[in-house]
């Protein structure tokens, strides 16, 4: 049995824009095959290992225990190659964490995860989306694609910092290869060679980390603070993430455990770093946000504004 840390990539074999990523990531270095992992194919190059899972990702709970379980490796990190499903059926490219943080505690999300919790997000949601506004205006093969990070949404639960990478939005575009290569190159050069993209605690220690509040399924305010060189982007909340009940003057719902899971989880994701949060104030009632700054002032969280974000980096 091996004890060193790997980052597993997980391929949902029915998905042709995950298959197309992974298999264009394995085109361009000598991959060789491994001992199949519970029945199904495995692959390693270098620190990395790809295992295809044959019945799609979103309720592939602790796999990263699984593989540890399988051959003693400790996965350090778990990336999903994924399509991205969106009635608007425009094109994307997309990344995101996941969880459920607002479901009742331990219950099953409709799309997976556990409720009350949520898994750390990769460190390298920012880092990835700088280098994905970069490759696409370099690649006019995707010039009709929209950008954007997702708001934190389904499952699978996990111990380990992960992300989902996806391709979208509607079978017209899940197996554009254009867009899948795109996406290889950025998993390439984010995961091999010098590593710049993760959070490496005795360079970036001090270092602003956002979880954001509020908004759609879509993370325009995430978007733009993570575009930002210096700035790391943790979990992000939509309003409907955050469920607010109101009797009298207590505030209940279950938008704390929501908020103080994001925190943890991120804290777990950026150790020495400094986690504040950023409001989208237009997505709550004044009531609400009186209660999100009281709360986060007793944690000793700051909240701040996309201005005062950019002030730090001055």
């Amino acid at each position: 049995m091996v004890n060193h840390s790997v980052v597993l990539i997980a391929v949902n074999s029915k998905d042709i824009a995950s298959t197309n990523q992974a298999d264009l990531l394995r085109s361009l270095d000598p991959w060789v095959a491994m001992d199949a992992f519970e029945g199904h194919p495995t692959y390693a190059f270098d620190r990395l290992r790809m295992v295809y899972l044959p019945d799609g990702l979103l309720f592939e709970d602790h796999l990263d225990r699984r593989w540890n379980r399988f051959n003693g490796e400790l996965v350090q990190e778990v990336i999903f190659p994924s399509r991205h499903v969106a009635a608007s059926g425009q094109a994307s490219l997309t990344l995101h964490p996941i969880g459920v943080p607002h479901l009742q505690r331990g219950e099953v999300g409709p799309y997976g995860g556990i409720g009350g919790v949520a898994p750390p997000p990769s460190s390298r949601l920012a880092p990835w989306w700088r280098m994905l506004l970069n490759e696409a205006e370099a690649s006019p093969e995707v010039a009709e694609f929209d950008l954007s990070l997702e708001v934190t949404h389904h499952g699978p639960h996990l111990d380990t910092p992960c992300l989902f990478i996806e391709v979208g939005s509607t079978e017209a575009t899940w197996d554009h290869l254009g867009a899948a290569q795109v996406l290889a190159n950025i998993m390439r050069k984010g995961l091999l060679g010098e590593d710049t993209t993760s959070w490496d605690p005795s360079k970036h220690a001090g270092q602003t980390v956002v979880v954001t509040l509020g908004g759609g399924h879509y993370a325009p305010r995430a978007n733009l603070l993570g575009a930002l060189e210096g700035v790391w982007i943790g979990h992000m909340l939509a309003t409907y993430a955050m469920p607010f009940e109101q009797d009298g003057e207590h505030v209940g719902g279950n938008w704390r455990q929501a908020l103080d899971a994001a925190l943890e989880a991120t804290t777990v994701s950026f150790p020495g770093g400094e986690v504040v949060c950023s409001m989208d104030k237009k997505a709550f009632r004044g009531w609400q946000r009186q209660a999100i700054r009281a709360h986060l002032e007793a944690l000793g969280i700051p909240l701040l504004t996309s201005r005062q974000i950019k002030e730090r980096l001055e």
